[in-house]
């Protein structure tokens, strides 16, 4: 995940913690990503625990609400949560391949792109990414957009 350019200010929900990111490694990917998000095509993601461990972060988990923004920090949706699982690589099934949204939405799309992202994402961490590797899965429902702002 790309960090959020600029400043975040916190939202007074006491009730849920807020995250603001951009998602995929590159500005191109963050915007392409984030478009699919208020479109409503892409309603999954997945993330590495190692992403999280590595900056001390806990994990997600269901209630969760996070800021997307595009690469330059732009905020374009909040999203909920709905389910975080924690499987092998190699178990990631179509369907969930089908709610990211990405490629031609195929598991074989899934793996190409996600096997690639998961390589350099590992990489600096001093990681290697392997078909076993542990994935969290998450699928979440779109809260908010600027589009729709009583959603």
């Amino acid at each position: 995940m790309l960090p959020v350019a600029g400043q975040v200010t916190q939202v007074a929900f006491p009730r849920w913690p807020f995250s603001a990111f951009a998602f995929g490694d590159s500005p191109a990917l963050a915007n392409e990503l984030a478009a699919l998000v208020q479109a409503g095509r892409k309603t999954a993601t997945a993330s590495l625990p190692i992403e999280f461990v590595s900056e001390g972060l806990r994990l997600p988990a269901p209630g969760d609400l996070s800021i997307v923004t595009l690469a330059d920090g732009a905020p374009v949706a909040i999203i909920e949560l709905v389910e975080v699982r924690q499987i092998p690589f190699l178990r990631v099934d179509a369907a969930f391949a089908a709610d990211e949204g990405e490629g031609d939405g195929s598991l074989r799309s899934w793996r190409t792109a996600h096997q690639a992202y998961f390589g350099r994402v590992c990489a600096p961490l001093g990681a290697e990414f392997e078909e076993t590797t542990l994935v969290l899965c998450q699928r979440f429902r779109l809260v908010w957009t600027p589009e729709q702002p009583g959603r």
